[in-house]
């Protein structure tokens, strides 16, 4: 069968393959591997963040995976070149990062745009409101490409999701193709609003979101550092969960195609097979 991990990251210093391979082995098939800041890459630097993350893509393929690229500028990465050299300038190098971001996708070298949005921490209101107007800007052009973004908020709410879900609609963006990563079990409309809660693959996670339904992604977060192993969680998590789960009778087959195959493809626009 074909479990999908959702969002994953690999990083020079780590595990890259052999992380890889605890997936292939436990039984994943495909991932969705997202861009991030590198210690190794000077902060706004895109053209070699990207260069790297897409390396990285091709390793994992290697390894056994079939492998889906996100690539665009993480929210972070404006606050950090904000205090070094000024929010204009850090405006600048965020937008040439989404440009860039949005040749890789026409491209064919990436299928979205993420994990993009605004930081999970305090910032100014000069900072937030750049975030946010810059997020807007994002699913206007995603609208106009016809691709998916990977949101990296603070922790989501309903209320979030509402706010979140009224920004993609004003800009035209279809909410079932705006992915909302690190949710926690937000599945029903009237929590997430139309947005694709991607679902961190905990237990307790899992299980609370299969009692409302299916329409969600599983994902592990993994950040492949080599000072925090298997954080955020190991990377061979979703498929394990899924498994046990079909075992155990907490998932159901049908369920699993949907979270799997049905809703990755409606969200990204990709063959999982």
């Amino acid at each position: 069968m074909n479990i999908l991990d959702d969002h994953m990251h690999l990083d020079p210093r780590g595990e890259r393959e052999v992380a890889i391979q605890r997936f292939v082995k436990a039984g994943g098939t495909h991932l969705v591997l997202v861009n991030k800041p590198y210690d190794d890459v000077e902060v706004g630097n895109f053209e070699k963040e990207y260069e790297l993350t897409l390396s990285l893509a091709e390793r994992a393929r290697g390894a056994g995976a079939k492998v889906f690229v996100a690539l665009g500028p993480h929210p972070v990465e404006l606050a950090i070149m904000t205090e070094k050299v000024g929010l204009p300038s850090a405006l600048e190098k965020m937008r040439r990062g989404f440009d860039l971001a949005f040749q890789h996708v026409l491209a064919g070298r990436a299928v979205c745009i993420g994990e993009v949005g605004r930081p999970h921490f305090k910032v100014s209101k000069e900072v937030w409101e750049t975030s946010n107007s810059l997020l807007f800007d994002a699913f206007s052009r995603a609208k106009d490409v016809g691709c998916a973004m990977v949101l990296h908020t603070e922790h989501a709410t309903p209320e979030v999701f509402q706010e979140l879900a009224e920004m993609a609609k004003k800009a035209g963006m279809p909410t079932d193709r705006v992915v909302k990563h690190y949710s926690s079990p937000l599945i029903l409309p009237e929590e997430n609003h139309g947005l694709m809660p991607s679902i961190i693959a905990s237990r307790p996670n899992i299980k609370s979101a299969l009692a409302k339904g299916d329409r969600f992604m599983m994902e592990t977060d993994y950040i492949d550092d080599p000072d925090r192993k298997d954080a955020v969680l190991p990377p061979d998590s979703v498929p394990l969960r899924t498994k046990a789960f079909l075992k155990g009778g907490i998932m159901s087959e049908v369920q699993a195609y949907r979270i799997h195959v049905d809703n990755p493809r409606r969200a990204y626009g990709v063959d999982i097979a």
